[in-house]
């Protein structure tokens, strides 16, 4: 068993210190949610999270520091880049957000093929990080993989996710309008953020043109403006200043951080600890079900377990694939529940390959003012309601539009001439990507190295996911139509382009330990909780199905909401 090498502290203080109702592995956006639901209905409950501490407002060193205050203006190094290959590759890294994010150096993996993993290990992990983008996904994503038969199929609906959907969107504060579309339904919204001039012709261009397709302005985890449930919290509205990857001291976004963890915390239930590395999961075999974890201290390296009677595994992706491989017993000599052998496989992510750029001419005598924290979306219009083209599912449109400095280019490089050309506002120019859906490959998996582990003694993952013939034709045709709507818009000198980027800039992977109603082909139950074990749930990305082409962490939240109020009603009838 895996636990028996480790030197482990079960006794310090008794055993019933170690134990808890409820542990919840990870403290992101899922976790969070994991840990306010558990403890608003009375279950005491352990957070483990295998980073450093970060409390609100206390522990945002760069939130209120201006360009100048940067000893690099904002810039990484180009030595700290080049030690950091993987990491310098994200949008949100930079000089005043890079102590939340994971070192490439300190916490290797293994790339079989070329995967770049971006991690935050903190408390509130990569929920002060996320680029906020949420919107609910359509019954179309949920009956995807049955009608078009590339998945197992979702054992929800939408017509079930839909109550919890507004039971976090209330409390977390989600910014929209209402669109009336089935394909991405409406929601509990605050008012929504308005788009600047160009946007908003473009969008009245788009939606005049074509019958298949609509333009809206983009839904965000931003309080526009707070209802007493967020002032409750301690948030205020957010102030548009697009710091947010340094941490918001304003609340004005959804993180673990400013929101779930210190509404768990106020109930007397919460235990959080950082610095606690999960090692696995405990497997009694007389009992028939997990009775606690394994944990490494981050910085001593002992090995302590604590026990409960639930357990959320939440622990990101990737990471809830890792711990979960890394559960063996003799119930489960493969990796904890799995029976069917498809621990770690079938991972997916989002496509974002393809960009586009453009120039708009006109509206030089207008500009925008504040940095709205979204832009324009266009909702999937391929293979909704049937399959119609060469490549399975499609892809949701992301645009943007803004103006530049003005040309310096005919100056000279120092002077009173340089200065007022570079002071002047230059044309717009138009912004346009994709975010396209992937298709689950049992080939596309996680698994355990044999030959290497981490400082921790944890064996390292290796991560095998790759790009197919169905990402290729879907690119291709995003930039063919991207390219067509610019150019009806009125849009000129478009520039197409494939990033070529590797799987995992996306920071959307999912997958690994799916639901499904046959435990032949699927892990979880409808609840997120194992077939084999019905007292661990997983409700991070692991645990989906497909991914959609809508961004995934609301629908992470709402899973989560929904299985902690299930595993509480099944502790109170004895089921579990």
């Amino acid at each position: 068993m895996p636990g028996d090498s480790l030197n482990v502290n079960i006794n310090a203080g008794g055993v019933a210190k170690n134990t808890f109702d409820a542990i919840v592995i990870g403290s992101g956006i899922s976790g969070g949610w994991a840990a306010k639901e558990l403890c608003e209905k009375g279950l005491k409950t352990l957070v483990l999270e295998r980073g450093k501490d970060v409390v609100h407002l206390k522990d945002y060193p760069t939130a209120t520091k201006n360009p100048w205050d940067f000893e690099h203006r904002g810039e990484i190094p180009i030595n700290t880049a080049k030690e950091n290959p993987i990491l310098s590759k994200c949008y949100a890294y930079y000089e005043g957000s890079q102590h939340f994010f994971v070192k490439d150096k300190e916490h290797p993996y293994v790339q079989e093929k070329p995967f770049d993993w971006i991690r935050g290990y903190q408390v509130g992990g990569k929920s002060l990080l996320w680029a906020r983008a949420t919107q609910r996904w359509s019954k179309y994503d949920f009956e995807g993989p049955g009608r078009d038969g590339f998945a197992v199929e979702w054992p929800v609906t939408y017509d079930e996710m839909a109550p919890w959907y507004s039971h976090v969107e209330l409390f977390a504060g989600i910014s929209g309008n209402k669109d009336g579309l089935d394909t991405m339904p409406d929601g509990e919204f605050l008012p929504p953020w308005e788009l600047n001039c160009v946007e908003k012709e473009i969008q009245e261009k788009i939606n005049s043109t074509y019958t298949d397709r609509r333009s809206i302005i983009g839904r965000c985890a931003h309080l526009t403006k707070p209802n007493q449930i967020h002032l409750d919290q301690g948030r205020q509205q957010c102030q548009a200043r697009t710091l947010c990857e340094r941490g918001c001291p304003f609340g004005g976004y959804f993180s673990s951080n400013a929101s779930t963890l210190p509404w768990a915390a106020k109930t007397g239930n919460l235990t959080l600890r950082p610095d606690s590395v999960v090692h696995s999961i405990i497997y009694d075999e007389q009992k028939g079900k997990a009775t606690g974890v394994r944990v490494i201290d981050a910085h001593t390296k002992e090995a302590t377990e604590y026990f409960a009677k639930v357990i959320f595994v939440n622990a990101a992706c990737l990471n809830s694939n890792l711990i979960l491989l890394n559960s063996t017993s003799n119930r489960f000599p493969n990796g904890f529940g799995n029976d069917n052998g498809l621990l770690g496989k079938f991972v997916a992510f989002h496509n974002y390959r393809g960009t586009l750029t453009a120039s708009y001419d006109g509206h030089l005598d207008q500009y925008y003012y504040t940095r709205k924290p979204t832009g324009a979306m266009l909702p999937n219009f391929r293979n909704v309601h049937k399959q119609e083209t060469d490549f399975l599912r499609g892809y949701m449109m992301h645009y943007s539009a803004g103006r530049g400095r003005g040309d310096a280019s005919n100056k000279e490089d120092i002077g009173g001439a340089f200065k007022d050309a570079i002071s002047e506002a230059g044309g717009w120019g138009v912004f346009m990507m994709m975010q396209g859906e992937t298709i689950p490959k049992e080939t596309n998996h996680v698994r355990l190295s044999k030959d290497v582990k981490d400082e921790w003694g944890i064996p390292q993952l290796i991560t095998s996911v790759g790009y197919d013939d169905n990402d290729e034709k879907l690119l291709k045709d995003f930039l063919e139509q991207g390219e067509e709507m610019l150019t009806k818009v009125g849009c000129k000198n478009i520039q197409t382009n494939d990033s070529k980027q590797a799987p995992g800039l996306d920071i959307h992977e999912m997958g690994g330990v799916r639901m499904g109603k046959d435990p032949k082909t699927s892990m979880l139950d409808k609840w997120n909780a194992f077939h084999n074990c019905k007292n661990v749930f997983v409700t991070d990305g692991a645990a989906m199905v497909s991914t959609s082409t809508q961004n995934p962490s609301l629908t992470f939240m709402a899973f989560t909401a929904r299985a902690a109020n299930h595993a509480v009603e099944e502790l109170k009838k004895g089921n579990i």
